[in-house]
């Protein structure tokens, strides 16, 4: 192999960080507690707990505690590990002497070709498109100084906040039609429930029906006034947080200790808060969707900050662990976990698999849950001794690297007696 051929590789299993493989799993299984009601459940029942669905009993303490731990916490996590991978990618690319530009569009482009072919084939919640979309910009500012990121960041995020609060302030002066069409979304009535679900009970075509507006939608119209504020501003955070050393473990106990401890100080009571005062509300369009939605978008980054805190906390001070080996098993191989997420829960919930779309309730998909999680969490270590990358991901490296990388573990060789 020559020296060109040296450097277009990507990033072998001993050069990965440890501690951002962890957080990466634990991440990636956690976006899940939110993720299954909208494989479940009619959309929007995503944000309007209201919409479908019993929610008394088990099943409101369910959708409490995703609500808490789960909304926006796991893709906000998510999203900071993605700017940071970005960053380490560019900066390995660089000093390899190899164009870290021309590697990161590559990169970006064909992790658009997969979440485009997820969204309208899969799944309407694919976040990969958005992801490489945000990508695309957010790459030009990985120069900047630790601090100038996070001011970016956090001054991109309160751009969605802004967005709502006008929306919510200026409800009163809107036409009664765009309200009505504004309420179907928020609280549809039941002919548009029951088409919904017999779309998603049907077979593969009939989803297309729902599947590919609501893709479209989330894609354009979502990701101007939501998704790209937030998920870019979170990237560029990824950013300076691994500048900072945050995310590499490199900070000192103490650090770790108060992060995890003012995270969860301030989010929860936030959040909680949020929540009391939504079902005050009766979840009522006016509020919640607007105004309600603040304290948890709020909230969310400091009880994602605890997580972060925690995470590291347990990396610098523990031993390692068949728990935490599982974890980074998880966050190496993100991608094709992602994906199967989808094609355990598409095969569950739609027509061409068991049909259970809108017939399972809260508690139960919190099992089903667990359930996948204990999967993900035993698979991943075996497959990871057998080959060097996900299935996704060793597809995603070769045609960014534009060349079949080697796959398989190569096993030790006994030596002759």
């Amino acid at each position: 192999m020559d020296k060109q051929q040296q450097t277009l590789s990507p990033t072998a299993p001993g050069e990965r960080i440890r501690s951002m493989d962890i957080l990466r799993g634990f991440a990636l299984l956690g976006i899940l507690i939110m993720n299954i009601q909208n494989f479940a459940m009619i959309e929007a029942a995503y944000m309007n707990p209201l919409a479908y669905g019993d929610l008394t009993g088990l099943n409101k303490g369910v959708w409490i505690f995703s609500h808490i731990f789960g909304d926006l916490k796991f893709m906000t996590l998510f999203s900071i590990m993605f700017g940071a991978g970005i960053l380490m990618m560019s900066e390995r690319a660089t000093q390899r002497g190899q164009s870290a530009a021309g590697l990161h569009y590559r990169r970006t482009f064909w992790l658009l070709i997969i979440g485009l072919l997820h969204a309208y084939l899969l799944w309407r919640g694919d976040i990969l498109v958005p992801y490489a979309l945000c990508a695309v910009l957010v790459f030009l500012f990985r120069k900047r100084s630790p601090k100038t990121l996070f001011i970016l960041g956090l001054l991109s995020i309160s751009v969605t906040s802004a967005i709502y609060f006008l929306s919510g302030w200026s409800i009163q002066f809107w036409p009664p039609e765009s309200i009505n069409q504004t309420m179907m979304s928020w609280q549809p009535g039941a002919d548009s429930v029951a088409k919904e679900i017999a779309a998603y009970q049907g077979g593969w075509l009939d989803q297309m029906e729902n599947r590919v507006p609501s893709s479209l939608m989330f894609q354009t119209f979502v990701f101007l006034i939501w998704t790209s504020w937030r998920v870019g501003g979170l990237m560029l955070i990824g950013m300076a947080l691994f500048k900072w050393g945050v995310l590499t473990a490199n900070r000192s106990v103490p650090f770790y200790r108060n992060m995890t401890l003012i995270g969860f100080a301030i989010g929860l009571p936030v959040v909680i808060y949020g929540i009391v005062q939504n079902f005050a509300a009766g979840w009522s369009m006016q509020y919640s969707m607007f105004l309600g939605v603040q304290f948890n978008y709020w909230g969310s980054l400091f009880i994602s900050m605890g997580f972060m805190g925690g995470i590291m906390l347990i990396c610098k001070t523990a031993n390692p662990s068949r728990m935490t080996d599982a974890l980074a098993a998880v966050g190496r191989t993100a991608l094709s976990n992602y994906l199967l997420q989808t094609l355990i829960c598409t095969t569950i919930f739609y027509g061409h698999g068991l049909g259970l779309f809108g017939r399972v309730d809260r508690v139960g998909q919190i099992l089903l849950v667990l359930a996948i999680w204990a999967v993900q969490l035993i698979v991943s270590p075996i497959w990871l001794k057998h080959f060097r990358y996900g299935p996704a991901e060793w597809l995603w490296r070769s045609l960014t690297y534009k060349s079949l990388q080697p796959w398989r573990v190569k096993m030790p060789v006994a030596e002759s007696p």
